[in-house]
Formats: C-alpha cells, sequence, structure tokens
C-alpha cells in the first residue's frame, strides 16, 4: 500500500494534483492508501511518522518564503529516509540543476506547464513507479517493521542487533545511527530475514556487522562500539557466520 504526501502552497495547482492522484486509484485499485495534502513545509515533516518505500512525496520546489524551500524539504525527508519517493512538481524547471546538486535521488521532475493529459500520466505512471519500487524494496535491501500504527524501512546493512526491551511485549533495534523500540517479538523478527541469528535468549544479531567476539565473556562487538551477549553454545555458528564473506552495501 502506497501512502502519498503533497506539498503545495497554490490551492488550484494542489486540486488539479489531488484530481490525478485520484484517477490513479482508479487505476491501481487497492494499492493506494491514504493522501495528506499540506500547504507549509513544516505541517508536512511533523506528520512524517513512517519510513521506506511505500511513502511517495509529490513536493513543489518553490514555496511562499524560500523558492527552494521544497528542495529543503525533500533534503531533510531523505536524510532520514533513503527508501521514500520524491517527484518535484515546479513552474521553474530551471531549478532541475538545483535537485542534482543536493542529490536527493528525486524519481521525477514535472513541469505545472504542462498540458493536463500530459501532466496527469506522469502523475499516474511516477505512482506506479513507486509502487513497484516499493515491492523491490520490501524483497531486496530493506528490512522492514510493521505495527499496528507504522510501517518503518530500514536499511538492512545498517542493521547490529534487536533486543529485548525493558518494557513488556516490546524490541529494541539497534542500528548503526539510531535505536528504534517497537511492539513484537525476537522470535518472530528471527524468522523474517534469514540473514538474522538469535545468539541469546534476549539478543537477536546481523552477522554481517560483528566484527569481534569474546567467547570468553560471552560478547559480540560491533563496527560502531556497541556490544551484546551470545550463549556459548550458539558461539560456533557466530563464528561461522562471521566468516562467510559479506555483501556489498546497497
Amino acid at each position: 500500500m502506497l501512502d502519498i504526501f503533497v506539498l503545495e502552497e497554490d490551492y488550484f495547482q494542489q486540486a488539479r494534483l489531488e484530481d490525478a492522484i485520484h484517477k490513479s486509484k482508479q487505476i491501481y485499485i487497492l494499492r493506494i492508501g491514504k493522501v495528506d495534502l499540506y500547504d507549509k513545509p513544516n505541517q508536512l515533516l511533523e506528520c512524517i511518522t513512517e519510513r521506506g518505500s511505500h511513502l511517495l512525496f509529490f513536493l513543489d520546489i518553490a514555496t511562499d518564503s524560500d523558492i527552494e524551500g521544497g528542495i529543503l524539504v525533500a533534503q531533510q525527508i531523505r536524510e532520514r529516509d533513503p527508501y521514500a519517493s520524491i517527484v518535484f512538481i515546479t513552474a521553474h524547471p530551471e531549478l532541475l540543476p538545483s535537485t542534482f546538486q543536493y542529490r536527493l535521488a528525486a524519481l521525477d521532475f514535472i513541469d505545472k506547464n504542462l498540458p493536463d493529459i500530459e501532466y496527469e500520466d506522469r502523475i499516474i505512471s511516477d505512482i506506479g513507479l513507486a509502487l513497484s519500487k516499493n515491492g523491490l524494496s520490501r524483497i531486496e535491501c530493506a528490512f522492514t517493521i510493521d505495527t499496528k500504527n507504522a510501517t518503518i524501512q530500514v536499511p538492512f546493512h545498517k542493521i547490529l542487533y534487536f533486543e529485548t526491551s525493558p518494557t513488556v511485549h516490546k524490541v529494541i533495534l539497534h542500528t548503526t545511527e539510531e535505536q528504534i523500540e517497537f511492539y513484537g517479538q525476537l522470535s518472530k523478527i528471527v524468522k523474517q530475514d534469514c540473514r538474522l541469528y538469535k545468539c541469546h535468549k534476549s539478543f537477536v544479531v546481523n552477522p554481517e556487522n560483528i566484527v569481534r567476539l569474546d567467547k570468553e565473556l560471552g560478547i559480540i562487538y560491533f563496527e560502531n562500539g556497541e556490544s551484546c551477549l551470545v550463549s556459548k553454545a550458539k558461539q560456533k555458528e557466530i563464528v561461522a557466520k562471521m566468516l562467510v564473506p559479506k555483501p556489498m552495501a546497497v
């Protein structure tokens, strides 16, 4: 299911885009979730609670306060989410080079001056591309956390380990950049991806990021200095997994 966010300050253009998205819903039946429209950058940014390839942003490049305001919004989105799709829509095609300068990996760049039919075709096509991208990301390079309230995708190569949380029924994911707490069970998480390994009753690790195993103390160390416990019975398997060549990060 694809969730769509729109940043557009001009209400005529906002309605035009909303109409094109509505037509795409008739094509991609039951594959598009919520569609949220905003006319202020801060409002949009404050309402983003998820991350992943199931998110698509249509951003107007120019805002009232900044000719490149939409680019700055995209930059903040991309800093926290490498998987979301971003499409720029603008009446200022001369700003196209700026989007490449910031390396925002935009899916498309649409000129507002296009005829309505061509404009709608581009919107519908981009939604189709985002849907395809969502399927590939879930299969190939991302770990997806699905909870009752949110869906979050994390680059698999950034995962260090999962541990049981002091909060009942919750798990803490440790990555190279952050910690994410969510409702879950280690027994289910380890079944979600064969690359993960349960090394202890309280820990599931990503062996790709282990740099050292202290057999005497029963401690695993990761690239960023973090560590977790490993049971004596699982040490042999951990060593074997550490010897497997690491894949290239996507």
